[in-house]
């Protein structure tokens, strides 16, 4: 059995080419929270602390923007294997006027009211005016990531995730870059702390959507068809919000719990947030790898789904499930072994590097059922449309019990830390039982594909 599960060399030759830009891209941008963790670190605990928590508004928008961008790149998938380039223009259009619109509304809200947004995360008032003196800058930035998320998503699914990656990483380096520039300060440039890791980031965002702009320019690549800008066609929008609603929900119950967490934490003391910061910045640099497998595994089922070819797409669908929990034991074994060199590489007080080792050690066991819901609910499952299953499961796994117990932990019984940190972590481990059980239901298996008049 499992020389035949490896002997499809088609399909892991073409997931290899897929998930290692994917992922890169994916490690580049979890490097630049890295980055500015290190770098502010350095300086002071409490400048590390709020703008890990200030930070959390951009989450927010992101979890909203992904809801986009991954309805697109659902339908995208699906009608690139179908070979119709011209609805996926139609799909980039929509996907760029939702996308723009919502990162308008943060930007007004990072510029406008940043102390009232801190004040969600933490009563301390250092850290909130720390964090609202970021916000005011970064929010510009937030103006642009909705529109380079279009256009790199687009590429990843049209053939051309190498130059997406690329794209990204160039931001990237050019964020940590600007980060040591302006947040010590170098030559005629003051040290900015905070508000300097907000501008670095503003300035990679801006070379990062010209780059975007410059690269599909080019011949092959796909971009919005402007003259069709406003173009509305009822039954491809109807498809869209079917896709998108249910990740919007889904998104939101994430993020909005995740950040829940995060200002559980931040509510527990100057010593748990800076803890707490430092183990989310790890916990994205090891998803990186289960992150490129969803995105990378997704796109081809999505291709074979839309090419009509339904049992291919469960077969590849089969495969993507195994691999899921080989690269979650995986993740679990690197965050042990990375737990010492992170734990002494950080300036922190006794109480915090106490509890950041007990929160790598907890995430450890955490990473499997991460690295295999990712897989499972935001590859496979999305790549048939079957996107409501995960509305479903955070409502019952985070919402229903995850973040209860952390609030009454927290704010009730007044538990440790640590112990209140592994409530925050019962979602993902909880879940798998059900995960695999849906998976087996097979409803993902869809072709969402339509046949479209092709008008100018």
């Amino acid at each position: 059995m499992s020389k035949k599960w490896f002997s499809d060399r088609e399909f892991y030759g073409k997931l290899v080419r897929l998930t290692l830009p994917i992922s890169f891209q994916s490690l580049m941008l979890a490097s630049v929270a890295a980055g500015d963790a290190v770098m502010l670190g350095h300086i002071a605990q409490n400048s590390m602390a709020a703008v890990s928590l200030a930070t959390q508004v951009q989450f927010i928008q992101n979890m909203m923007i992904y809801a986009i961008v991954a309805a697109g790149s659902i339908l995208g998938a699906q009608y690139w294997g179908k070979g119709d380039r011209r609805t996926i223009q139609d799909v980039f259009s929509l996907m760029l006027r939702l996308s723009a619109g919502l990162s308008f509304v943060f930007f007004l809200a990072c510029v406008l009211f940043p102390q009232y947004l801190m004040l969600a995360f933490t009563h301390e008032q250092p850290l909130i005016d720390i964090g609202a003196a970021y916000l005011r800058i970064a929010g510009w930035s937030y103006l642009l990531t909705g529109i380079s998320q279009c256009y790199l998503a687009v590429m990843k699914f049209t053939g051309h995730a190498g130059p997406c990656a690329w794209i990204s990483s160039s931001a990237v380096v050019l964020n940590i870059a600007l980060n040591a520039v302006f947040i010590f300060g170098l030559g005629p440039i003051p040290a900015m702390d905070a508000q300097g890791a907000a501008l670095a980031t503003l300035c990679a965002r801006v070379i990062e959507l010209l780059l975007c702009v410059i690269v599909c320019r080019g011949k092959d690549y796909v971009r919005p068809d402007f003259r069709r800008f406003f173009f509305r066609d009822r039954e491809l929008s109807a498809d869209f919000r079917k896709c998108c609603l249910p990740l919007l929900g889904g998104g939101l119950f994430w993020g909005v719990g995740f950040t829940a967490y995060t200002a559980v934490m931040g509510h527990m003391g100057g010593d748990a947030a800076a803890a707490n910061s430092v183990a989310a910045v790890v916990r994205d640099l090891v998803c990186c790898a289960c992150n490129g497998i969803s995105s990378a595994g997704g796109i081809l089922v999505g291709n074979e789904l839309g090419a009509g070819r339904l049992e291919k797409g469960k077969l590849y669908g089969d495969r993507l499930a195994k691999l899921s929990f080989v690269i979650g034991f995986a993740s679990t074994l690197l965050m042990l072994a990375a737990t010492p060199l992170v734990t002494g590489g950080m300036t922190m007080t006794d109480d915090a590097r106490r509890y950041l080792t007990g929160m790598m050690v907890i995430m450890a066991v955490y990473m499997i059922g991460r690295s295999a819901n990712t897989v499972i609910i935001n590859g496979i499952f999305a790549a048939g449309g079957d996107t409501l299953f995960d509305v479903y499961s955070l409502a019952v796994s985070m919402w229903g019990l995850a973040l209860p117990l952390a609030f009454a932990g927290a704010f009730w019984f007044h538990w440790p830390v640590l112990a209140v940190y592994a409530c925050t972590c019962l979602d993902e481990v909880g879940k798998i039982p059900w995960v695999l059980y849906h998976y087996r239901k097979y409803k993902w298996v869809k072709d969402l594909t339509r046949e479209r008049e092709q008008t100018e």
